[in-house]
């Protein structure tokens, strides 16, 4: 076979808002297995059943509510990012994609380095996220 015949892969080119979509689910998985393995530190479980959490202090109903809203909206951006007009769809993501940005970055310093290391991952997510919803193709507009 000569090098002009050769023949390429053939690839797909998902639209930004699957990019997204994945973006987010990759995220949620990283957020589920990271806190999965910190239930492993010597410690961990014993703070639960105290009622602490984490460095967020004693749980309460408030609490606990407002960490189930805030693990709730990556989840939902997962449908969000396809389901809703490019324009909202786009800045959510950026919105969001740079709030996720700043809790993780508040999460780095105060974490093992097997958690640090996972969470370095999810802010190149959360970057990503922002990027490509900045970076959102536009169409020309349809002929009069």
């Amino acid at each position: 076979m000569s090098r002009s015949t050769k023949k390429t892969l053939e690839g797909f080119r998902a639209p930004t808002e699957v990019k997204l979509a994945l973006l987010w689910v990759s995220l949620m998985f990283l957020y589920i297995y990271n806190d999965y393995f910190s239930l492993y530190t010597p410690g961990t479980i014993a703070a639960m059943t105290a009622g602490r959490l984490g460095p967020l202090g004693q749980a309460s109903a408030g609490l606990l509510a407002g960490v189930s809203i805030m693990l709730a909206i990556p989840s939902l951006m997962i449908f969000l990012s396809v389901s809703l007009p490019p324009l909202i769809a786009r800045w959510l993501n950026v919105v969001f994609g740079l709030g996720y940005t700043a809790i993780e970055l508040l999460t780095l310093p105060h974490a093992a380095l097997f958690y640090r290391i996972v969470v370095v991952l999810e802010i190149a997510l959360t970057v990503f996220i922002v990027w490509y919803a900045l970076r959102w193709p536009r169409t020309e507009p349809p002929a009069k």
